[in-house]
């Protein structure tokens, strides 16, 4: 959804010459279809995310042609009608998926000749799982070059291949001041600022994840991101009150950017947007509670380029707080390997080579 909104918001760049229509699957499915699709998924994830990972895994080692890959697409294509009419209608001159099932779908389309239009694939995640490798696909986007080298061990040919990075926000490609991001949430932009981001496995909710770091002795600052969370948001406001001046809750904003202007380094689970959006900026960060699959790959990519440190619990986390707090030139080293990994323009370059296909 992210990667949809960023490139619809990039297309301004281009003076009109895109028109852009973001169509999320799921707004033409059926309620059923579409609460087994979503819910279970999160419901994996958060409950029995070892499942979750062998289901990862098997899925892309299995067959496309196997049995139940062939029943698990008829199913696909039987809710997924009204979205075929809806594509039919608008008759777009190029399309770009941001999830593999779009991109499945639309495969069968073309191979039946019922799209003449271009399709490209933007795989939003430093790893490539099968399903996003379709048959008659224009392009794909890839995060990094590593994800570009496993297209080509898929068989996609190179000429086919760009490494844009993973579109986000044009807000991150133009980072606003910090000292101005800093009186509007009102702390003090010359302290050291670390901004949590939602709570995970091992660390607690995120009122113990920020109690946990108060009590360290040092002299620095948390924002603590809750998100539509209210009980949260709630839980957090009452920790800063015996927190003065050291801990600012935040609720649901559009603005992430300008909270991330404000730190020095972000926890967080390692999601493909997030850690895009914290590279762009040049934030370092802890990654927690990854999802097996697709999230534990993110944090393996940023782990081996030194651009985060990895948090299995909440006495990891203490640990790599306070060892960065004691040896700032390792949080400032992060800084700037995480800073070499950003790309802001992703979007904007994925548009340009879409609108420059023959």
């Amino acid at each position: 959804m992210r990667a949809a909104e960023a490139l619809c918001r990039h297309a301004a760049d281009f003076g009109g010459a895109a028109e852009t229509i973001h169509l999320d699957v799921m707004d033409f499915v059926p309620r059923a279809f579409r609460k087994l699709y979503t819910d279970f998924y999160i419901g994996l994830v958060n409950k029995a995310p070892a499942l979750w990972g062998y289901l990862y895994q098997l899925t892309h080692e299995t067959r496309p042609d196997g049995s139940i890959e062939r029943l698990r697409r008829a199913v696909e294509r039987l809710n997924t009608t009204a979205l075929r009419r809806e594509i039919d209608r608008v008759r777009p001159d190029a399309i770009i998926c941001t999830h593999f099932l779009p991109a499945e779908l639309l495969s069968r389309m073309i191979r039946q000749e019922r799209l003449a239009c271009k399709v490209w694939v933007q795989v939003t995640d430093f790893d490539l799982h099968r399903l996003w490798v379709q048959e008659g696909m224009a392009g794909y986007f890839a995060a990094n070059q590593e994800v570009a080298w496993r297209m080509q061990a898929c068989g996609i040919a190179p000429e086919r291949i760009h490494v844009t990075g993973i579109p986000i926000m044009p807000a991150f490609a133009a980072p606003p001041e910090r000292s101005a991001c800093a009186r509007e949430l009102g702390i003090d932009a010359g302290k050291t600022t670390f901004l949590v981001i939602g709570g995970g496995a091992g660390l607690g909710s995120l009122d113990t994840m920020a109690a946990r770091l108060l009590a360290l002795d040092g002299d620095f600052q948390l924002i603590a991101l809750a998100g539509k969370n209210a009980r949260a948001l709630a839980s957090l406001q009452a920790l800063a009150a015996r927190y003065p001046g050291r801990l600012f809750p935040q609720g649901f904003t559009d603005k992430v950017e300008r909270m991330m202007a404000c730190a020095d380094l972000v926890i967080t689970k390692p999601g493909g947007l997030t850690t895009s959006e914290c590279l762009a900026l040049g934030l370092p960060m802890i990654v927690n509670a990854p999802i097996p699959g697709q999230e534990e790959r993110n944090a393996d990519f940023l782990l081996e380029q030194g651009a985060a440190l990895k948090a299995v619990d909440g006495v990891a986390l203490e640990y790599r707080i306070k060892l960065l707090l004691e040896h700032p030139e390792r949080l400032a080293q992060m800084r700037s390997k995480a800073a070499a990994l950003g790309r802001p323009l992703a979007g904007r370059h994925v548009l340009e080579r879409v609108l420059a296909a023959d």
